[in-house]
């Protein structure tokens, strides 16, 4: 049976009526009918062609909320009516040393939900049954799915790393990214500090920030020094990273989950002298996911969201680019 969707047919064209017929089930399929689903800044920038991998006509989503409607023959981890969702990744070879090792998220031959397959802005999407995560129950679908890349993105980091609860925790950016950053780091029993302008040190605090440190103002950010443990940095801008990295202990991370537009400039002799680190990360492994859903359940952690109908599909990339969102962005039917 055909799918339904929304596509855009060239490079940050007006998204229209698409359907494609998706062919057999496979045996490890899982067949979703989409609920809700999220529109992220990765969507745009494949919307736009701005990473010269996007194929047209494109349908974009990657943070999938729904319910299962049919399983391949091999599918054991869900069952049709389930709660679930989908993320940045479809599929994995689930034979490498990294999917063996439950590093799926590092698969060299992953599949990406919207890199050269369509993706959520549709009433069906399917993927393999090892990227599809079950929802707890007490979770409303409509605020899935920005957990799904949003949150999975700042909360790996916590987990690769190793981060106390003892751990002084700091976020960059209290956007899309940060806002859930606050959340988890404050329920993982971090102390935590917010790098953030003066307009939005207070909503900061309520998401869970201890501290907050004004971001523009050098000074704040020179009397923070070698006070965290961890920086994790949800920007994309450029700051001075020399400064930044003054306020991290011995051993201390800087960490990137935001896409920084310029190459970073950084002296190593500090680095050196101090066994600091630099590091980075994508989304996590499908074990992670699980892990994050049920954190985030336990400790109420939810997106800050605006919805959209899927019908208002151009107004909500149109209310997105204007920078206006808080903080994310959710389709719902």
């Amino acid at each position: 049976m055909a799918i339904n969707a929304y596509a855009a047919y060239e490079p940050g064209g007006e998204f229209q009526h698409f359907s494609y017929d998706p062919g057999e089930l496979g045996p490890h399929d899982v067949e979703i009918d989409v609920h809700s689903c999220g529109v992220c800044h990765s969507d745009v920038s494949m919307w736009k062609n701005e990473w010269g991998i996007a194929e047209y006509p494109f349908v974009g989503g990657h943070e999938i909320a729904g319910v299962v409607t049919s399983t391949g023959s091999l599918v054991d981890n869900v069952k049709v009516g389930d709660k679930v969702g989908l993320g940045w990744q479809k599929g994995y070879c689930n034979s490498c040393n990294q999917c063996l090792g439950g590093d799926h998220n590092l698969c060299t031959k992953q599949q990406g939900t919207i890199i050269g397959h369509h993706g959520g802005f549709a009433e069906r999407v399917r993927a393999q049954d090892t990227s599809v995560i079950k929802i707890p129950q007490s979770f409303d679908l409509s605020l899935v799915g920005p957990l799904l890349c949003g949150g999975i993105t700042v909360f790996n980091p916590l987990v690769q790393n190793d981060i106390k609860p003892t751990s002084k925790v700091a976020v960059i950016g209290i956007g899309g990214l940060g806002h859930l950053a606050l959340q988890f780091a404050r329920a993982w029993g971090c102390e935590v500090t917010a790098f953030t302008s003066k307009s939005k040190m207070e909503e900061a605090k309520q998401l869970g920030a201890h501290h907050c440190l004004d971001s523009r103002n050098p000074d704040a950010i020179a009397d923070a020094q070698s006070r965290f443990d961890l920086i994790i940095s949800t920007v994309n801008v450029a700051m001075d990273w020399n400064a930044i990295v003054a306020t991290l202990k011995p051993k201390g991370r800087l960490h990137f989950v935001g896409i920084v537009e310029k190459p970073l400039e950084i002296e190593a002799l500090p680095m050196i002298m101090q066994q600091i680190s630099i590091s980075g990360s994508p989304v996590g492994s499908p074990a992670t996911l699980n892990t994050m859903m049920e954190f985030a359940a336990r400790h109420d952690i939810r997106p800050v969201t605006e919805t959209f109908k899927f019908e208002e599909i151009n107004q909500a990339f149109e209310h997105l680019e204007s920078g206006k969102a808080r903080y994310r962005i959710v389709l719902v039917k």
